[in-house]
């Protein structure tokens, strides 16, 4: 199995995902945080692609955590609980399990390289998946109660670690 091509066929299928939920939602708020994980997931694949073409690569973290915490503030300010749908939940639940497993992918995938800089690579995109894991989480229970979450929200758990 050429884990590259698993793995870039992962982050397309998760981007896909992401951008068909846009098109179901009518949250203003939610549609940019999905958005932001579609382009994560863009991001992904485009690190892999050169890493399954032996070209200089580096990844860097990203403020993700920072920007969906700031759209989040932002819809609290301005009160923004329109387009919402309870009934959506299994479909954040199913993006959450889909983060879930490409983290363990990129774990498994770092303990059986040899080379660090691969390892390294493997390592951070588990990582950036772990965020957006909590990401969804944070998107389940905003969506399961809004007026409650925003008016309660604790934001430490969009804080970055």
């Amino acid at each position: 199995m050429d884990i590259y091509k698993y793995a870039m066929q992962m982050e397309k299928d998760g981007e896909s995902y992401y951008r068909e939920l846009t098109e179901k939602i009518g949250n203003l708020g939610l549609k940019r945080i999905l958005t932001m994980l579609a382009d994560a997931e863009v991001i992904h694949y485009n690190i892999l692609l050169k890493m399954k073409k032996n070209e200089k690569i580096g990844m860097t973290d990203t403020p993700i955590l920072a920007d969906v915490k700031n759209i989040f503030i932002k819809m609290k300010e301005e009160k923004e609980i329109t387009g919402i749908n309870i009934s959506q939940v299994e479909l954040y639940k199913k993006a959450q399990q889909i983060e879930e497993k490409s983290q363990n992918f990129y774990l498994d995938k770092a303990g059986e390289v040899e080379d660090l800089l691969q390892k390294e690579i493997f390592l951070k995109i588990a990582e950036e998946e772990k965020k957006h894991f909590f990401i969804l989480e944070s998107v389940i229970d905003f969506v399961s109660r809004p007026q409650r979450w925003l008016e309660n929200a604790e934001w430490y758990h969009l804080d970055e670690y």
